[in-house]
């Protein structure tokens, strides 16, 4: 009898174990409480390949958030108009999220909000439908991109103060969090190079870091409204003259002074591909959680992460939480990345500095401290 009742039990022992964190579990959150990565949404054709990479490569090293880069690869139902022409459909996006949820990885999905309307010589699918949202109309996208020049023409931006883009950016930004079942979005917000226009009726002679403010307010009170979360990238928020980091890493169009305008429960990635530049702490003592993010140079990656953990340990009270850990950033598509993951493809210039070497190093190191 006592062994039946005992058999009757079992399976809810089985499942109470299985989501209380063991001491070594318990460990490794205390010091990356956010253990990310962060790539582009793979095609549906290979949904198969992407959820097996979740499976066998993410969840066995302990990422435990996923922010996937979705912007217009996916079937809107809001906007079908902005759909790719190959998108991912409301089943497949659920087969990503049923893997993340089984593995513990917490979705952050992506659409690249504000800048980054454009790339090389194509035109965004926003600013394709919606021509009259561009910041920048006379700036004509040209057959052969080439940079520097004479325009200055990075990536598009779209304008903040058109009356109507709201309307269209808030019913995406709905939708996707809806479809992904989850609590944070990531809106990117990096490299705004055309911002606050002089030819722009709207934005012309306006403050460039209040405008910049003001867009960043207007997405987390959207996200507020329904309990989310709002993530983006740092380098808008730092002075690239005063820290010596440039116009990619930092602002040059004195946007910087934003940092001052915006809630604190804004989420920073603050990223550095060369160097272990320490302005995670600048973020923190601004009142910012924020996440340190390295690309391909595995060291640099490693030498990030032990700077993070120094900073929760060597902080006080106050301070602690903010350091809230590290993101591997991919900036390839899936398919590509996983491939050359498994071969373990070298760079012709850079031998083993590559985007999937630094991943593995950084998750090896991440997983000795348990």
């Amino acid at each position: 009898m006592l062994i039946k009742k005992l058999l009757a039990i079992l399976p809810a022992v089985i499942a109470v174990f299985s989501i209380v964190p063991t001491k070594a579990q318990a460990q490794l959150d205390s010091l990356l409480p956010v253990r990310g990565f962060a790539i582009a949404a793979p095609p549906a054709s290979y949904i198969d390949s992407f959820i097996q990479f979740i499976e066998k490569e993410l969840a066995p090293r302990q990422v435990n958030t996923l922010i996937l880069r979705v912007d217009y690869n996916y079937q809107f139902q809001s906007h079908p108009e902005l759909r790719d022409s190959i998108a991912l459909s409301i089943a497949d996006v659920k087969r990503i999220v049923n893997s993340c949820r089984n593995n513990k990885i917490r979705i952050i999905p992506q659409i690249n909000l504000l800048g980054h309307q454009s790339w090389a010589n194509k035109t965004g699918n926003l600013l394709a439908k919606y021509p009259e949202f561009d910041e920048t109309p006379e700036v004509k996208m040209p057959e052969t991109y080439k940079w520097p020049n004479a325009d200055s023409l990075y990536c598009k931006s779209y304008c903040p103060l058109h009356p109507k883009v709201h309307n269209v950016v808030f019913a995406l930004i709905d939708e996707i969090c809806d479809v992904f079942e989850t609590n944070a979005f990531h809106a990117g917000m990096d490299e705004v190079f055309y911002i606050g226009s002089n030819k722009c009726p709207r934005c012309k002679g306006k403050d460039k870091a209040k405008l910049f403010a003001d867009e960043v307010t207007r997405i987390r009170d959207h996200l507020k409204q329904s309990n989310k979360e709002l993530w983006i990238w740092g380098d808008r928020l730092i002075d690239g003259y005063a820290t010596g980091l440039g116009m990619w890493e930092a602002s040059q169009n004195n946007t910087h002074a934003a940092i001052d305008m915006i809630p604190k429960n804004v989420m920073i990635c603050d990223w550095h591909y060369e160097r272990a530049d320490k302005t995670a702490v600048y973020f923190a003592m601004k009142g910012f959680n924020v996440v340190t993010c390295p690309w391909r140079n595995p060291s640099l990656a490693v030498a990030q992460m032990k700077d993070m953990i120094n900073f929760r340990i060597e902080s006080s009270k106050v301070m602690k939480p903010r350091f809230q850990g590290m993101v591997q950033t991919i900036w390839s598509g899936a398919p590509g990345f996983i491939t050359d993951f498994y071969q373990q493809k070298k760079d012709p210039q850079r031998g083993d500095g590559t985007p999937w070497n630094c991943f593995k190093q950084l998750y090896d190191e991440i997983n000795k401290l348990k």
